[in-house]
């Protein structure tokens, strides 16, 4: 009886790309799906900014915190759904038996993902700034950036979380585990210095913390700033670790 060959270890850019190639195809043929990566944080903002219409310096000091919370978000949900519908229909395992290794698989979708994460950021970090009159004392860049670490760390969430669901309601339910608290105490509602110790000490665990303090720091310096460098460097690591702790725990079938 023969077996199936075992997953290749390490990576190879090939069946990366063709993972990322395939995901994307799909993603192609489903609307609502890239309706909602790419629009709704755009019209979440646009929500925004005219619920504040009477107090434009209200969406000033949150709008840019938000620029970054909502792709998070939305990439968060959209990624643990569709890697785990890969999980469930038994597409995942078909692959996972051909040379293609786990570090692969995760690769490929997180350059898929990362790519419609690269279209959503720079749409709602252009539609803050030039067409809601964001204040933007920094580089809109430098918004771009964090915006768009974001929305790749959300990418390597939901692929982070997929292995431990199984069902797509099951996937939704860790968001008010993963997303919830980190939404609670990133220093969007009450500047981080001021909870008690034992939340402040948290929310510097917590890598939506530094991605608001990223944005903040885009609101009120001219140049780029030390403080600036460390949050995005907490950010982007934060989003390479959990990537390869989802290699890590990525299994081919649910239980």
């Amino acid at each position: 009886m023969t077996t199936a060959p075992a997953p290749t270890r390490g990576l190879n850019a090939s069946r990366t790309t063709a993972t990322a190639a395939r995901v994307l195809r799909q993603l192609r043929h489903d609307p609502r799906t890239i309706a909602l990566l790419l629009l709704i944080p755009c019209l979440m903002l646009v929500l925004l900014r005219y619920v504040f219409d009477g107090s434009p310096r209200t969406f000033d000091s949150i709008g840019a915190s938000l620029l970054g919370i909502f792709p998070l978000i939305t990439m968060f949900l959209v990624t643990s759904i569709a890697t785990l519908r890969e999980r469930t229909s038994g597409t995942l395992e078909r692959l996972l038996a051909m040379p293609l290794g786990k570090g692969d698989l995760i690769a490929g979708y997180a350059l898929a993902f990362g790519t419609l994460a690269i279209i959503q950021s720079a749409l709602a970090t252009g539609l803050a700034v030039w067409f809601l009159d964001l204040d933007v004392i920094g580089s809109p860049w430098l918004l771009l950036l964090v915006a768009l670490l974001d929305a790749l760390l959300g990418t390597a969430l939901g692929l982070f979380v997929s292995a431990f669901a199984a069902s797509e309601f099951q996937a939704v339910q860790f968001m008010p585990a993963v997303i919830f608290p980190q939404l609670l105490l990133c220093g969007l509602f009450a500047p981080r210095d001021t909870m008690h110790p034992a939340l402040e000490a948290l929310s510097d665990a917590l890598p939506m913390s530094y991605a608001v303090d990223g944005m903040n720091e885009v609101l009120t310096h001219t140049d780029l700033t030390a403080t600036f460098v460390r949050d995005v460097l907490i950010v982007g690591g934060c989003a390479l670790l959990v990537l390869v702790l989802g290699a890590a725990t990525l299994r081919r079938r649910t239980a």
